[in-house]
């Protein structure tokens, strides 16, 4: 499961698959590390091991506790080099003790040439050429272990296009024909609770999906330091199956009022546990 109720139908088979590569991409701070750490905590939770190559240096030990990751049976790298990264993740996919290994992020693998060599050379293609080796190898190493990976990627605009979208993903070609499910992560609007920010309203289109039929879309809430709102992906899943009713702003479930405006709403389902579960089971 992904931690959003929401994606999880979306994506047709009710969370991420195994033994296969999922690919994570959207533009700055649009949520990919939050989706790939609630996915950690519930491979986790599973009884799971899961492993996390920090490219960037950017893993946050903190966050991921709140998001219910279990730090000390996280397996984390910081590898220097893209080559160094990717043979790490090979070795624990052909461990086959590994049940999910995360890559942040493609952009941050930079081959070992490029570290190296003199500002200015030409290092074109390189990185491309790295990632279709690696994946190529990778890939039977997934399927025979059932390990499941993903690759977290970042938005790049490409210069000078003028027709198409001008939005590209770093790694070169590879990981699109590799990956059987690929993500688009987007932050679509603030959330605020009176005046203050809370958190974001993310939409996540499934944009290729070799499991289910693709081009499903979900949204789903996500709260500065929370994570993916729980509560309120109930809320909006109930609404739209008529379990929740909604009149102007109040939100009543089985006439029981949750309260006026959302914020309220997923306050009172934080707090009264029993009466989430029972919309979840609905």
């Amino acid at each position: 499961p992904t931690g959003s109720i929401a994606l999880d139908v979306a994506l047709g088979i009710g969370g991420l698959p195994r033994g296969r590569i999922i690919e994570i991409y959207g533009p700055e701070s649009s949520g990919k590390t939050t989706l790939t750490l609630h996915a950690i905590a519930n491979v986790q939770r599973a009884g799971g091991i899961a492993a996390f190559i920090d490219a960037e240096h950017a893993l946050d030990p903190d966050y991921a506790q709140k998001l219910g990751v279990d730090i000390d049976s996280l397996l984390v790298s910081q590898p220097d080099t893209g080559e160094q990264a990717l043979e790490i993740a090979d070795m624990l996919v052909r461990s086959g003790a590994i049940d999910l290994v995360v890559i942040d992020s493609v952009a941050a693998l930079v081959p070992k040439a490029e570290i190296e060599g003199e500002m200015g050379d030409s290092h074109v293609g390189l990185q491309a050429r790295l990632m279709s080796q690696a994946l190529r190898k990778l890939t039977g190493g997934l399927n025979q272990t059932n390990t499941t990976m993903i690759f977290i990627n970042q938005l790049r605009e490409k210069i000078g296009v003028f027709f198409g979208s001008p939005e590209t993903t770093a790694g070169g070609k590879a990981l699109k024909f590799y990956a059987s499910v690929r993500l688009d992560i987007r932050r679509i609007e603030t959330l605020k609770d009176g005046t203050d920010a809370v958190g974001n309203r993310t939409r996540v289109k499934v944009v290729k999906n070799k499991m289910a039929p693709p081009f499903k879309q979900a949204e789903f809430d996500i709260l500065y330091g929370v994570g993916i709102s729980r509560e309120g992906s109930l809320i909006d899943f109930g609404v739209e199956h008529g379990i929740v009713k909604k009149s102007g702003a109040w939100y009543t479930y089985d006439g029981e009022q949750l309260g006026q405006g959302k914020e309220n709403a997923r306050n009172f389902l934080i707090k009264n546990a029993d009466t989430a579960a029972e919309i979840e089971k609905k």
